[in-house]
């Protein structure tokens, strides 16, 4: 049992890993900001917090959702906090290749990243170590519509943060209308070749994990 603990961490590692360097690509593409960061930077324009401090507050909103949902706060949610915005960093700043500036070339490298980011979605919550916050929302939201396919319930979810997002003042580009319905189409075509359904793992907290780890 410790050993597929362990052994579940790699597996978080490598799926936030794959998971960054899909949001590197969105990045790369240079089209238009995702959703959460549209949201995070109208955030910021209304109040004495940069993108960064926003963000981190949003963070800590959605986490406080989560908890509402009665969503498990695993390692894999530790984990997630401390790497992936660190993998994203090294992604962009190890990139050898000029900033895009082609628009049908920055669609296409965007949906590439939604399948980079779908894959390493799939990799790593299938440790059942829990997710990352927006993670662990899209999954908390997605139990409380069963009948309503998970890919649809993030347009859904990713819709409603770009409006919060656009009525702040945050910048809409193609990539943001994009990303808002491109993302969760992608992850259901995704999902659905890998026969993976997100909302039938059972995940378990630190509680519970950090009880297996210490006993003999």
């Amino acid at each position: 049992m410790k050993q597929r603990i362990l052994l579940g961490w790699g597996k978080i590692v490598v799926g936030l890993f794959i998971f960054a360097f899909g949001v590197h690509l969105t990045i790369f593409a240079n089209i238009g900001l995702a959703p959460w960061d549209c949201l995070g930077m109208g955030l910021s324009y209304h109040t004495p917090f940069n993108y960064g401090i926003s963000m981190t507050l949003i963070a800590l909103t959605v986490l406080g959702l989560d908890l509402a949902l009665r969503e498990k706060i695993g390692f894999g949610t530790i984990i997630d906090a401390l790497l992936t915005g660190n993998f994203v960093q090294l992604f962009n700043s190890l990139n050898p290749l000029p900033l895009n500036t082609v628009l049908w070339r920055g669609i296409l490298i965007m949906l590439a990243g939604f399948v980079f980011m779908a894959l390493g979605m799939a990799v790593y919550m299938k440790s059942e170590q829990c997710c990352g916050p927006r993670d662990s929302l899209l999954i908390g939201l997605g139990k409380r519509l069963p009948r309503i396919p998970i890919g649809v319930v993030e347009v859904m979810l990713w819709a409603a943060v770009l409006l919060v997002g656009w009525l702040l003042g945050g910048p809409v580009g193609i990539g943001t209308v994009i990303s808002t319905f491109g993302a969760g189409i992608v992850m259901q075509i995704v999902y659905n070749l890998l026969h993976f359904e997100p909302r039938e793992l059972k995940h378990r907290g630190v509680v519970e994990v950090s009880r297996v780890l210490i006993s003999k």
